[in-house]
């Protein structure tokens, strides 16, 4: 099924800076950055049975370290992304390195505390971030990208990290993370190193959301400690959920739903956070699997 519906969608997605107005290509262009991020998340939470709430800090780190980097060193654009998503992906290693040996309740407290410290860094260390100010960039302007080019952009890199991980998951190795999120202890009985693993698994993920995060630098041209607060991370886990956890591609479903709703409903009242609860609590009630995981039970069926 997704074999075929892929080159349709991808095609759709491709046409759409054509046929929309450029406010909504702006936003298709914020659901496909958040979609990596989703995917990202997904990648422990439904691949390796750890759920993380550090994901936003990572994501936002990457954001806050391209900007620097552009905008207050000088760097060109694209070495201050590459920076952007090895900070990413160097701070998710170290997060990984304290947070695999736990698991469930220990592992979601310590990933919230490690995402915390990353906040309360961005929050105090003015020097640096601007603190409450943030940094502020012109990064799409000095590539001399539309809101169409950008999108277009995106989205081929999008794409490409989509592939990659689709790969990732399809290995071996993702075969091995698909085991440990089964049977953590038969997969150690096996001769398997898990928490070796895990923690490749955990870098690979933070590095993926380094991606977003630089895409989003780039798309936004501001960051503020409200990017990596634990609300950034939150999204992103809802984002996966409301997709379907183990999908994967459910990150696209996660992110078009929420930012869809975030930006219809609050055209029309200002409680639209209320709404959204609601709608998360419904869905959660019909449908635990998410949007994606139950279109494969009905498909079964």
């Amino acid at each position: 099924m997704i074999r075929i519906l892929s080159p349709v969608l991808i095609g759709i997605a491709a046409l759409a800076p054509l046929v929309l107005p450029t406010y909504f290509v702006s936003v298709a262009t914020q659901i496909l950055i958040f979609a990596v991020l989703a995917m990202a998340v997904d990648l422990l939470a439904g691949f390796t049975g750890r759920t993380p709430l550090c994901h936003g800090a990572i994501f936002g780190t990457s954001a806050y370290v391209t900007i620097y980097a552009a905008s207050v060193v000088g760097w060109p654009i694209g070495l201050a992304m590459l920076t952007g998503i090895l900070a990413a992906t160097c701070l998710a290693m170290v997060f990984g390195l304290l947070a695999v040996r736990t698991s469930g309740v220990y592992f979601l407290l310590l990933t919230l505390a490690l995402g915390l410290i990353v906040w309360g860094v961005c929050l105090r260390w003015t020097e640096i971030t601007g603190g409450e100010n943030g940094l502020r960039a012109q990064l799409r302007e000095d590539l001399g990208l539309s809101t169409r080019q950008l999108y277009v952009a995106v989205l081929v890199t999008v794409l490409c990290a989509t592939a990659a991980m689709w790969r990732l998951v399809r290995s071996p190795f993702g075969l091995t993370m698909r085991g440990i999120k089964e049977g953590e202890g038969r997969m150690a009985s096996l001769g398997y190193d898990v928490t070796l693993h895990l923690l490749i698994a955990f870098t690979a993920s933070g590095f993926f959301a380094g991606v977003a995060g630089a895409l989003y630098a780039v798309f936004n041209d501001f960051a503020s400690p409200s990017i990596v607060q634990l609300s950034s991370s939150v999204q992103g886990l809802l984002m996966a959920i409301v997709g379907g956890v183990g999908t994967l591609f459910g990150g696209f479903v996660g992110a078009f739903v929420i930012i869809a709703m975030e930006q219809t409903v609050s055209a029309f009242t200002e409680r639209w956070p209320t709404v959204l609860g609601l709608t998360f609590i419904l869905m959660m009630i019909f449908a635990p699997e998410g949007v994606v995981g139950k279109a494969r039970l009905l498909l079964k069926r």
